[in-house]
């Protein structure tokens, strides 16, 4: 990775730290866009590597727009890793769901944003709780139904899967060299739910790994001669855990024309070019 450049938001704190520790010290330079810049300075304090800590708040699209701006030169890999999950219903400064748009119209307006910088892919970060989702095209944004914090982070996930589908499809289309590739953790140690009653999973160690084998397959999709609109995930039972292996996402998350629909949908209520 040495010579490359490397956004990763997210990258404070679990499997994003691990992975940015990983790529530094493989000679990537790692634009770290963080919510919370003194906490990232403090993290990689001491690492080897090149560290340039930006501000980027995924949930606020004027955040997200402002950082894409700030951004010059050629952009290697952009990993969309920020996440949240199971919090309760709140809004953004767009009026957004939080829990949505930081999981996904986030990362969906950044990567469309920084797409004309990029020479090699996107990798984004989803769940196999992907597979549990009934996304709703009509109400993406949880204003019609009663909102429900790990039902909203279903949909979220699966709208990930099924973005990187479209936005595939997208660069095959304009003859791009660049993969978007999906990738999630299985079940690791990480405080994604400490909040929240789902925080059980992290007192069952047969069933969770920790947060270092949790960034594996982050980093194989980040590093590896994958394929465009790869699924990387642990190759163990139920891909709960283990090392990294191509699999395949849910049938939901297969369906192209399902894939399209959700990008146009997403375009007008971000206000992105479609």
């Amino acid at each position: 990775m040495t010579g490359k450049t490397v956004v990763i938001t997210g990258a404070g704190g679990g499997i994003g730290l691990v992975a940015t520790r990983e790529l530094a010290r493989i000679g990537a330079h790692m634009v770290l866009a963080v919510r919370n810049t003194d906490k990232a300075r403090r993290a990689v304090a001491g690492m080897r590597g090149d560290f340039d800590v930006r501000h980027l708040d995924v949930a606020d699209l004027d955040s997200v727009r402002a950082f894409a701006q700030s951004c010059t030169g050629e952009i290697d890999v952009l990993i969309n890793n920020a996440g949240v999950m199971h919090i309760p219903a709140a809004r953004t400064a767009q009026g957004l769901d939080v829990q949505t748009a930081t999981n996904y119209f986030g990362p969906f307006v950044l990567t469309n944003l920084l797409l004309p910088r990029l020479t090699d892919r996107v990798v984004t970060v989803s769940s196999q709780l992907h597979r549990f989702a009934r996304l709703k095209l009509d109400d993406l944004d949880w204003r019609a139904r009663t909102y429900n914090s790990l039902a909203a982070y279903e949909s979220s996930k699966l709208a990930v899967v099924l973005f990187s589908l479209e936005l595939q499809r997208r660069l095959d289309a304009a003859g791009s060299p660049v993969r978007s590739v999906v990738a999630h953790p299985g079940v690791a140690r990480t405080g994604l739910v400490t909040h929240s009653k789902l925080n059980i999973v992290n007192r069952l160690p047969f069933l969770v790994q920790d947060v270092d084998h949790g960034a594996l397959p982050l980093l194989y999709a980040a590093t590896e001669g994958v394929p465009g609109n790869a699924y990387v995930g642990p190759d163990g039972l139920f891909s709960f855990t283990g090392h990294p292996l191509i699999r395949r996402p849910s049938r939901a998350g297969q369906d192209p024309a399902v894939a399209e629909r959700l990008w146009q949908a997403t375009a007008t209520l971000t206000g992105t070019s479609a």
